[in-house]
């Protein structure tokens, strides 16, 4: 890690493969500063593994990344133990969060963290790629919530980047605060409401039996992908509405 004045530079690292008894190990379980790692109890077959803040971060000129390879066979389970906060640094400079998923045959992730908030000062780029192979499944939920109570919200800019057997399914950005493009708080953007997410399913059982889209409610959308994948994105007016929301969503398409 680099030394306070330039912000910290964090990696956690995790590695899953089958153990050859219907179960998943975690040969590479590793953290670095404010990522730290603990083994929780996942599902049947499942490894779980949750991400517990050690420090405060991302403050501003922080980097931190987040790494997964699942092998072929393998189901891993990653959350986090609570939500993430987007803070300002004292040098103005954006601070960087990325998260890399890769997916081999046969195997599964859930990634279900907890909201990201974005505090006001704050700048925080996420960037979020997701390799699966074409028999690989996939739940992943992303939540940000856009300043504290009654606290306008800090500039956030986020990717969302997911390939399919090395062919593209998803590639989508959003920019929301004081310096994203105008009309993101308007009408046609979160029109006044402070909490935004989406819940993406990929599942091979979607080729024979694809999702309908349709509405899940006045501000939650279901998108069928041609993945076989199916996108579930919403607006609230706070994280409790908006985790209701997406919780519906994943009782009606997650395995």
């Amino acid at each position: 890690m680099s030394t306070p004045a330039a912000g910290v530079r964090a990696t956690a690292r995790i590695r899953a493969t089958a153990d050859g008894r219907g179960g998943t190990a975690l040969p590479l379980l590793s953290g670095e500063g404010p990522l730290a790692l603990r083994r929780t109890r996942g599902a049947r077959g499942e490894a779980g593994v949750m991400l517990v803040g050690a420090m405060s971060a991302p403050l501003g000129g922080d980097h931190l990344t987040v790494e997964a390879a699942v092998g072929p066979g393998a189901s891993l389970a990653l959350g986090s133990a609570a939500a993430t906060l987007a803070l300002p640094g004292r040098g103005g400079e954006p601070a960087r969060y990325d998260v890399g998923l890769t997916l081999e045959d046969g195997a599964s992730v859930r990634w279900l963290p907890e909201p990201l908030v974005s505090v006001r000062g704050s700048e925080l780029r996420v960037r979020t790629r997701v390799r699966l192979a074409p028999t690989a499944r996939l739940l992943l939920r992303e939540e940000q919530v856009l300043g504290r109570h009654g606290e306008a919200p800090g500039l956030l800019r986020s990717r969302l980047t997911v390939t399919r057997g090395g062919r593209p399914l998803l590639d989508q950005e959003l920019a929301c605060g004081p310096g994203a493009p105008g009309g993101w708080d308007g009408p046609a953007g979160l029109a006044g409401h402070r909490a935004l997410g989406q819940l993406l399913v990929v599942n091979p059982d979607f080729a024979e039996r694809p999702p309908a889209a349709g509405m899940l409610g006045e501000f939650a959308a279901v998108t069928a992908l041609a993945g076989p994948a199916v996108l579930v994105t919403a607006l609230a007016p706070d994280a409790l509405a908006l985790r209701a929301l997406l919780d519906a969503a994943r009782a009606s398409y997650a395995w």
